[in-house]
């Protein structure tokens, strides 16, 4: 036979009480704190692989004998059309 005992920290949630506390979770300055660092963190991130990316590039050209300078002429012929 199956007993189902649940603690006292562990109580059944009403419908009221889940919107309840989660408008009173969306309105914490705890919870606006964590938000914020976790933005910050992925954005760093996000910015980490784009360097990476950047640098595997920059190799393959380097491989393939394109230097800066001629990437920089480059650039000046287009602006001149």
């Amino acid at each position: 036979m199956e007993q189902t005992h649940k603690s006292a920290k562990q109580r059944v949630l009403c419908d009221k009480d889940v919107e309840d506390e989660i408008e009173r979770l969306q309105n914490s300055p705890y919870v606006k704190l964590a938000r914020k660092a976790e933005r910050i963190r992925n954005r760093r991130r996000q910015y980490l692989y784009s360097l990476r990316l950047y640098e595997k590039k920059g190799r393959q050209l380097e491989a393939e004998g394109i230097t800066l300078e001629e990437i920089e002429k480059l650039g000046q012929d287009t602006d001149l059309e």
